[in-house]
């Protein structure tokens, strides 16, 4: 594609980072990742950061310490990717599966008080695409039903509301630092939570159930455990994006800007709403078209790399015919934004020049699908 969907930022002095780790011959976890894990901790003003090799043995994770297991329920959107549910199942639960608002895309609030039971310990929404979400109303939810709230926060990583970044409100956060998303480590994952107990316990589980110790030889393992470190080499293309994290989101967030200043005034396009009071970090920039995967397609041989949203859960039979999944209410927001989402390419040297041609060729395709 000569206009791909995301480059990641590899400059000449993160390659020199990881060079660094390489020659020391200290790959795993140490140091390094100890300082990734400080710089995120101080970005976010959260108490505590673990560094993880994936947004999913993270989410997996923040459901263990929190005792999650069979016969409990953890409320999640529909529209999401499918490891939202999975980890649900992963660990005994039951996936209670709710439709979302179609403008935002983010979990709709009353479908989620229609959805508990005594049986739901806690509600994992998600901020798609770096929406962040309405903690105003889902506090409210919290408090009323005693439940924990796990954000799925894989794509959110520098968005805000009420001028909080996200990371920094729920029980329990998690981050993907998967190659599409701005910052990435390659493969890897950030948990984040202002819970003295909670961070203990999964610092602890994804070292195999040690209790941490300054010397290795007084550790005792005080439960099971398993191995979910992120090594240093990974931490080291972290750290060196994390120099530039400011300087990324202002340039995505101006990218988002152009599209959308264009976008908003085609009848046939619609533009996504960001929360009141919510900054949007823009991980995933996208528009609701019709005919969406014959435009998808026509992008790709013109070489413009587009995509899909995410997924409808309800219509995989991995969740819909799955005794420990239960899907409640219609879907209807969830289908149109899976049917009509579209995500659009953006990247931190992305020239005006190829801007424009996505915006000219979008443009063309939706006036002659209409047509």
């Amino acid at each position: 594609m000569k206009i791909p969907l995301i480059k990641p930022y590899i400059n000449e002095n993160i390659k020199e980072e990881v060079l660094k780790v390489l020659e020391s011959g200290y790959l795993t976890e140490g140091t390094v990742t100890k300082k990734f894990e400080s710089t995120i901790q101080k970005y976010l003003e959260v108490k505590h950061v673990l560094a993880v090799c994936n947004c999913t043995v993270g989410l997996e994770t923040a459901l263990r310490s929190l005792n999650i297991t069979s016969g409990d329920e953890i409320i999640i959107p529909d529209y999401t990717y499918p490891a939202t549910a999975s980890v649900v199942n992963i660990v005994g639960a039951t996936a209670v599966i709710v439709d979302i608002d179609p403008q935002t895309m983010l979990i709709d609030k009353s479908a989620i008080e229609n959805a508990i039971t005594p049986r739901t310990k806690a509600i994992m929404p998600v901020s798609i695409f770096g929406n962040p979400l309405d903690y105003n109303s889902l506090n409210v939810i919290k408090n009323r039903y005693n439940l924990h709230i796990i954000e799925d926060a894989a794509c959110s990583l520098g968005s805000e509301y009420n001028s909080v970044k996200t990371g920094n409100q729920a029980d329990i956060s998690v981050f993907s630092l998967h190659p599409r998303k701005f910052i990435t480590t390659g493969e890897g994952g950030l948990i984040t939570t202002n819970n003295d107990q909670l961070a203990q316990w999964m610092q602890s589980y994804k070292h195999f159930g040690m209790d941490i110790q300054e010397l290795r030889s007084t550790a005792t393992f005080e439960h099971i455990g398993t191995n979910y470190k992120m090594s240093n080499i990974q931490a080291a293309v972290g750290l060196g994006q994390m120099i530039h994290v400011n300087e990324l989101l202002v340039r995505r967030r101006k990218l988002a800007a152009q599209y959308y200043d264009v976008f908003k005034k085609v009848d046939t396009i619609g533009i996504p709403k960001t929360l009141t009071n919510g900054r949007h970090s823009f991980q995933s920039c996208c528009i609701f078209v019709q005919n969406r995967n014959q435009i998808i397609l026509k992008l790709a041989e013109k070489g413009i790399e587009t995509q899909i949203g995410t997924y409808a859960l309800h219509m995989h039979k991995a969740f819909y015919d799955n005794p420990r999944c239960r899907i409640v209410g219609d879907m209807d927001g969830s289908k149109y934004a899976y049917e009509h989402c579209l995500t659009l390419p953006m990247y931190h040297d992305m020239t005006e020049n190829e801007q424009a041609e996505v915006i000219k060729e979008i443009k063309k395709l939706c006036v002659e699908y209409v047509e």
